[in-house]
């Protein structure tokens, strides 16, 4: 079972983060500054003909490859090989497109890289995580229903439905379930029934169209809630005019979460996962339309990680599969 002291180990990974930075020689809150590559061929190139990016469901497909063609564009004009996006229907799209090497590289949310990482051994590294408005490199998730459903905490939902937004996503699914079940709430009984939307933005519209009373979804946590904060799936819904937060209400809010990696096939040259890294660290001064649209609203920039920050987020995932293996 998921236990006190894994999720002890969760909270503790999150907040340490910013001294492994340090020890990486970042400031905490700050990237280093780094030259965008200069443009042309790479003798990586031979190994990796064309860059193939998978982008994660729970965003409308189209939405989501208008946000990331200039940036695919970009790679490929940078690099001088082929950059194609590829986006999945759910988050398990993109991991079992990393499990057959069917893509190099995309951003994924610290849990289905944690998944990733188990499903092929060691096969798949974060390079770089985002960096929020204010330096942090972590994330909340949060509780949502409708103003008009007269829920106005946690102990409300007792008894009512609860849409989570995917089995492989952080802040939808594994550390609300953990959280919850820390605070000694029985998922199986507290709610009258649980479900998967089929991501974050799935789940808002099925507390709005009153097919669930409450869903969790992520955010930054900082900034104006009345406006989505300043980053995360709310913000992104209001921009597109697809939610109004004075008719929401957030009744619960998660510790802070590490920030989804950038990640990349291990067997990808180095040279490749080199040029990579700096092309994101340098891409929010160099190139701030494109980072904004990838990153819905932007931030600070990216800063470097590695795997071992987010060894809590894996021992997360083991423990929830032995949790699903006795429930069968």
């Amino acid at each position: 079972m998921i236990t006190r002291r894994s999720l002890a180990a969760f909270a503790a990974g999150s907040l340490m983060l910013p001294a492994a930075l340090r020890a990486q020689g970042a400031a905490p809150g700050a990237a280093a500054p780094v030259a965008m590559p200069a443009v042309g061929e790479r003798p990586w190139a031979k190994q990796v003909p064309q860059i193939r990016i998978g982008l994660l469901g729970g965003e409308n497909e189209s939405d989501r490859l208008g946000r990331f063609d200039g940036y695919r564009k970009l790679i490929e004009d940078t690099f001088k090989v082929p950059a194609r996006l590829y986006p999945a229907a759910d988050y398990a799209g993109v991991m079992q497109a990393f499990s057959a090497k069917q893509i190099e590289t995309s951003s994924m949310g610290a849990s289905g890289y944690a998944g990733t990482w188990l499903d092929t051994n060691g096969g798949v590294e974060p390079l770089v995580v985002p960096l929020e408005n204010d330096g942090s490199i972590s994330y909340i998730s949060v509780m949502i229903v409708r103003k008009d459903s007269g829920i106005t905490s946690l102990e409300q939902m007792r008894g009512k439905s609860l849409a989570w937004a995917d089995p492989n996503s952080t802040s939808g699914y594994l550390v609300p379930r953990s959280e919850l079940r820390g605070a000694g709430v029985d998922i199986n009984n507290y709610f009258s029934r649980t479900g998967f939307a089929g991501g974050h933005e799935q789940a808002v519209v099925a507390v709005q169209q009153k097919q669930y009373d409450g869903a969790v979804t992520w955010a930054s946590g900082i900034g104006n809630e009345a406006e989505g904060f300043t980053r995360g799936n709310l913000r992104a819904m209001v921009e597109k005019g697809m939610l109004n937060m004075n008719d929401m209400r957030i009744i619960w809010k998660s510790r802070p979460i590490v920030n989804g990696p950038l990640v990349v096939r291990s067997d990808l040259p180095a040279a490749f996962k080199e040029d990579f890294r700096n092309f994101h660290l340098a891409l929010p001064a160099a190139h701030p339309a494109i980072y904004e649209a990838i990153e819905r609203g932007g931030g600070k920039g990216y800063a470097r990680v590695t795997h071992e920050q987010f060894e809590p987020i894996v021992q997360l995932r083991r423990e929830e599969a032995a949790e699903r293996r006795r429930r069968s």
